[in-house]
């Protein structure tokens, strides 16, 4: 029998004290919190254009104070924030999402915390906000077609500290294993505990397969994996769940990197993404057995664009080290059932299952009546934690719209469908091997993320350059002939994202 209040078991303390869903926040509602509670910090949130969560602290003065920040926000110079703003729009005002507001897990001074939103001079939407490019994407997907895309998306990290001789870390055997030979479980368990609690969408955690120890250090590899949601909130909460990760693993005195390659032979990190089309609440991916029409053109879309995705989703050199061959991660643009080593995944999704597991499992039980049938996703498997989350998302909806309304993408994404080991496939289109070749193909299919207006001329132009300054167009070579040490690539690049 399901709980009868819906709102019962949902840990924010804010959805709690207010008895509503965080969509309905109000000013009102966030004001009698503060009061109630004793709060004296307001922190506004924000993602800049290299991924990571500002903050902009207040010290509430009064309920006059307060009601002004929550209506109007504040000025901030998007000159520092964004490598790409237009010249009358450096001076940015930030604006409070009230439905997004959390109390703050580390402070130890009472803090609420909103994440907010870019606007212009003239009070519109920034165009060229990661986050608004998401949101365009979104409105255009449904404008063409009358769905939504919701992703959830998988975030790998390594955490580091000094080797343990009790139970020492087995090299490549971390996958799902518990404590005591998984280290630092607690540092997962705190950050889902504290995303949860903020009103992120969490799935679960566990341990990943990556362990190492070299000189001296042992590198354990853990997972948090969300639920499905909105592809504006799957990109705001993947930002969060890095900032709380980082904290909680400070808290311990230990380093969290979700870099994409950390050594040589060992596992990379990358940071996948499920994906499912939504429309009046039903998902247009499975009706019970097998994949939809609608699940395949998509995944023609994401086919035909993954290449210029890379330079959303793999944004720094040590990207192109973990997107080589027999390492479970992807190179051919293919995809597969149940593969890992293709660039679109289809996993397990409950379809056509009765509750037959569930009764022999618990023979005590009766029948547990009728399964939902949402559960079906698509995963692309190539990004990493470089990724801009807002513009690859962003992206990746461009690319669902695309493989909906384009006629050829039903047999596109047929021709490219393979059932063996993708890496060995080598007469399909590769993905790039590096961000210089990525920007080159995001240049090339320009036009299919600026259609509609979604992608602004300038970022796409500006985006490109950057990865162009990286400087890697000779990368595998380089490493190859020691003109370039991979552990001098690890360092530069073990804070991204």
């Amino acid at each position: 029998m399901l709980e009868a209040d819906p709102l019962a078991l949902i840990p924010n303390p804010l959805v709690q004290d207010l008895g509503k869903p965080a969509e309905k926040f109000t000013r009102a509602d966030i004001l009698r919190f503060v009061r109630e509670r004793d709060i004296p910090m307001l922190n506004l949130r924000y993602v800049g254009g290299d991924g990571r969560l500002k903050t902009l602290n207040f010290a509430i003065q009064s309920a006059a104070h307060l009601e002004r920040v929550l209506t109007m926000g504040e000025r901030v110079d998007g000159s520092s924030l964004f490598d790409f703003v237009d010249a009358v729009s450096s001076d940015l005002y930030v604006v409070p999402q009230l439905r997004t507001a959390f109390l703050n897990p580390f402070n130890p001074i009472p803090s609420l915390d909103i994440m907010c939103g870019f606007y212009d001079v003239n009070g519109n939407p920034l165009a060229s906000a990661p986050q608004q490019v998401l949101r365009k994407a979104q409105d255009a997907l449904e404008d063409a077609t009358g769905c939504r895309l919701e992703a959830l998306g998988e975030l790998e990290y390594y955490l580091f500290s000094a080797e343990e001789s009790l139970f020492p870390v087995e090299p490549q055997r971390g996958y799902h294993e518990a404590s005591p030979f998984s280290k630092w479980e607690e540092v997962r368990t705190e950050a889902l505990y504290h995303l949860a609690q903020m009103g992120c969408s969490v799935k679960y955690a566990h341990a990943e397969v990556g362990n190492f120890v070299a000189d001296g250090v042992q590198a354990v590899q853990q997972e948090i994996e969300f639920l499905p949601v909105d592809v504006v909130r799957a990109a705001d909460q993947m930002a969060l769940a890095k900032w709380v990760v980082r904290e909680v693993a400070h808290s311990h005195g230990i380093e969290v990197s979700f870099s994409p390659k950390i050594a040589v032979g060992q596992a990379g990190s990358g940071m996948h993404f499920h994906t499912r089309l939504m429309k009046d609440g039903v998902n247009q991916f499975s009706e019970g057995a097998g994949l939809t029409d609608a699940a395949r053109r998509v995944i023609g879309g994401y086919l035909l664009h993954a290449a210029s995705l890379t330079a959303f989703g793999n944004t720094v050199p040590t990207s192109f080290l973990r997107l080589v061959p027999r390492q479970e991660a992807p190179t051919a643009i293919c995809w597969g059932d149940r593969n890992r080593s293709v660039l679109v995944r289809v996993p397990l999704g409950w379809q056509n299952l009765d509750d037959r597991m569930f009764r022999d499992a618990n023979p005590q039980e009766g029948p547990a009546g009728a399964l939902p049938n949402d559960s079906q996703t698509v995963e692309l498997r190539s990004p990493d934690g470089s990724a801009n989350v807002h513009l690859l998302l962003a992206g990746v909806t461009v690319a669902a719209r695309i493989g909906l309304t384009d006629p050829a993408m039903l047999d596109y994404a047929n021709s490219r469908h393979v059932s063996g080991d993708a890496s060995q496939t080598v007469e399909l289109e590769q993905l790039p091997t590096s961000c210089a070749e990525a920007a080159r193909r995001l240049l090339a299919q320009r036009s299919a993320y600026e259609e509609r207006g979604v992608f602004p001329a300038g970022l796409v132009d500006a985006w490109a350059q950057k990865l162009i300054g990286l400087g890697d167009e000779t990368l595998r070579e380089d490493i190859a002939e020691k003109r370039v040490r991979v552990e001098d690539l690890v360092k530069r690049y073990f804070h991204v994202g």
